[in-house]
């Protein structure tokens, strides 16, 4: 409901194996499902496709294809449509799958293997007290997405404490190290998860799992160069303790960020000044527990966040004027959300 921000009617759409993440094509045609499994084809994770029916929301299954690697946790389109990127958390990899004709997907024509350089097990900007010890174990890629213009494409990678930046041959589906530097660096043992880019297309903000932080870089789009100016802590001042730092946005506008806790269960909110870096304006508890990810809607009107542990997902009103939040008192009941995507001009959201 457009008025009142509340999901409506929740239906099952389609069924696949444990998906993680979900990407829209640019036209709003097609659905991609990145599964977290590890037996597809006997090691792999898998990506199953999706044809959207945009009247009513259904999908109609089109194919399954091997990710390349082991437990899918991102994937995105490309501009033109024509080529999804995956990101294989368990598998150490990224893959580029060209999208055929129907929607449906071909097999990889590119997979690129993260190796060596893993990060301390214990956070560098951690704050006090924190047990926050996850993905240091080996290389594990975490978010793959095109930088704006379609020209660059950046991978995090959570044990490495990289950004991977790559041209991107929008034709061939190819990729390969940015003239700018193939990576940037982040303190060891941080382990950036996710990341958004400004609408401007120059700022990239990234959030760190285990030390929950938020970096702050400038971004080159003539060469894909990386480089951190700011970095602001997603917790209050004085927090002791473990906590989880897990999605990252920002308004269409590009005026606020949003940064999403797990176990400390809130989302910290920034203003962006003009010079590109951050005002912590404060958080908002998420009315529920361990959020996973978060979106806004089309309109920019609302903030809906996947409480994946307390099995719902909870709205939350954005004032324009000054990037607060305020819960709406509103929940839509749905098992274990790790994800939710709008349909634009559809009516439709899909988790």
């Amino acid at each position: 409901n457009e008025t009142t921000g509340e999901l409506m009617h929740p239906r099952v759409a389609a069924q696949t194996i444990n998906p993680s993440w979900l990407a829209l094509d640019p036209a709003g045609r097609y659905l991609y499902a990145g599964n977290e499994v590890a037996n597809f084809a006997g090691h792999s994770g898998s990506v199953s496709s999706f044809a959207i029916e945009r009247k009513t929301g259904a999908l109609r299954p089109i194919n399954v294809v091997s990710s390349e690697g082991a437990s899918v946790a991102h994937l995105s389109v490309d501009a033109t449509g024509k080529f999804v990127f995956v990101a294989n958390y368990g598998g150490g990899s990224m893959s580029v799958l060209p999208v055929r004709p129907d929607g449906g997907l071909g097999q990889a024509v590119e997979v690129r293997r993260d190796v060596g350089s893993v990060g301390a097990k214990a956070a560098t900007d951690a704050p006090p007290g924190s047990y926050a010890i996850s993905g240091h174990d080996a290389p594990h890629p975490h978010m793959v997405q095109p930088a704006p213009g379609n020209r660059f494409v950046l991978q995090s990678d959570l044990g490495q404490d990289r950004i991977y930046v790559y041209a991107f041959d929008a034709a061939t589906g190819k990729l390969t190290p940015a003239p700018g530097g193939a990576f940037a660096s982040f303190p060891s043992g941080d382990g950036p998860r996710h990341f958004a880019f400004h609408p401007q297309g120059r700022w990239l903000y990234s959030l760190q799992e285990e030390a929950s932080t938020v970096v702050a870089l400038q971004f080159d789009p003539q060469t894909g160069a990386l480089h951190p100016r700011q970095t602001l802590s997603s917790l209050p001042p004085g927090f002791q303790g473990t906590n989880f730092g897990s999605e990252i946005l920002l308004t269409h506008d590009g005026r606020f960020v949003y940064a999403a806790n797990r176990l400390h269960d809130t989302v910290a909110c920034f203003s962006v000044l003009p010079d590109g870096r951050l005002k912590y304006l404060g958080e908002i508890h998420t009315e529920g527990d361990y959020p996973r990810s978060m979106n806004i809607d089309p309109g920019g009107s609302r903030l809906y966040v996947c409480n994946q542990r307390s099995d719902a997902i909870a709205c939350f009103k954005i004032d324009r004027g000054t990037g607060r939040l305020s819960f709406t008192g509103r929940f839509t009941g749905v098992g274990t959300p790790a994800c939710i995507v709008f349909l634009r001009g559809s009516g439709n959201a899909t988790t």
